[in-house]
């Protein structure tokens, strides 16, 4: 029982935290509204009405504006977390991440050959709800093709090596860019400007129409992968370990990576290639929260949530009127802490 309060506790304190930031993210900007505002606005759109003044051009700039992309970096960032742990767990290092073994590369080839190709489509596929859905099953094509070849590479009767992911990883990241690049040659200057967009990552192009498009992408996996924890977490002390306790080894790898594919192909969709937040935050939350994955799932979906919707604010406000991709912001952050892992991974070997 205290486990479990102390369980409750650290997700109720990342929750606390995460409506924080939310308040403060959707009411920093060119017009500055305050975070009572922003709580007065909000609630009143849920029928409950606050003492507190404001005009409807403030709601219609944070209604309009600023809260889908605030909502599409909670998702993206809860996404990408999870999506890394699961991918952690399903090769067992702390190294994988979508886009360093690929995945996130090949998601945004199957957006890239959307954006080049779009005016040869049916017009029923380049318009509405249907061009957005379009360019989540092109992008979750591409990813789940690009995990399939890394496991091919990686897995070994042992488990993965990850010395072989880490360097299919590079390979494939490389085809995929170049093939990138290739359509960004036979490209229009618009469509090349697009194809910018995808490679540095940037929540930019956030409405409420993007962020009803890809929520069924992300939502249910965050509700799916929690309920593989329990078959993870014995997954973890191996595969031969885990069939003997009754687990199907086969399904449960199955699920992680056609969830985690979802995520990350939803997310290149709408957003481009945004590194590192899959590798960071699993890794850091796991050094608190021990290696169950029962917490270290919901825990690192907030902690992710908080990282990415802190960086997209620093991404809009650090050199306005300006405005920087928010994947440069989360490379910039996880590149040292990549560095760092290998360093300490050197060192354990040398031990």
């Amino acid at each position: 029982m205290k486990k479990i309060m102390k369980h409750a506790g650290a997700v109720g304190l990342l929750a606390l935290l995460l409506i924080m930031v939310v308040l403060v993210a959707t009411g920093t900007g060119a017009m500055h509204i305050p975070p009572l505002q922003v709580l007065a606005i909000l609630l009143q759109k849920a029928g409950i009405t606050l003492p507190v003044s404001y005009d409807s051009s403030t709601a219609a700039v944070l209604l309009v504006i600023r809260l889908p992309r605030v909502v599409l970096a909670v998702l993206i960032g809860a996404g990408l977390s999870m999506a890394g742990a699961a991918l952690q767990g399903l090769f067992r290092n702390p190294m994988a991440d979508p886009g360093l073994i690929g995945i996130s590369s090949g998601a945004s080839v199957g957006a890239v050959l959307i954006i080049v190709f779009q005016a040869s489509l049916p017009l029923w596929l380049n318009t509405g709800w249907v061009h957005y859905y379009a360019m989540n099953i092109a992008a979750f094509c591409g990813a789940f093709i690009a995990a399939w070849l890394i496991i091919r590479i990686a897995h070994t009767s042992n488990g993965a090596i990850v010395s072989m992911m880490l360097l299919g990883g590079i390979a494939l990241n490389a085809l995929c860019m170049s093939f990138t690049w290739l359509m960004a040659y036979v490209s229009t200057n618009e469509q090349m400007r697009s194809i910018i967009f995808w490679t540095m990552g940037s929540l930019g192009g956030a409405t409420w129409q993007t962020v009803l498009a890809v929520t069924p992408f992300i939502v249910l996996p965050l509700l799916l992968l929690p309920r593989l924890a329990g078959a993870l977490d014995v997954f973890a002390l191996g595969e031969n370990e885990a069939k003997h306790t009754g687990v199907n080894v086969s399904a449960l790898k199955m699920k992680l990576l056609l969830l985690s594919t979802m995520v990350v192909a939803a997310s290149v969709a709408v957003a481009g290639v945004i590194g590192f937040v899959g590798l960071v935050i699993p890794h850091i939350v796991r050094q608190f929260t021990g290696p169950s994955y029962r917490l270290l799932f919901p825990c690192a979906a907030l902690s992710g949530a908080i990282l990415l919707t802190v960086a997209d604010l620093f991404s809009r406000t650090i050199a306005a009127p300006a405005e920087l991709p928010v994947g440069i912001i989360t490379a910039m952050l996880g590149a040292p802490f990549f560095i760092w892992l290998i360093l300490k991974e050197k060192r354990s070997l040398l031990l």
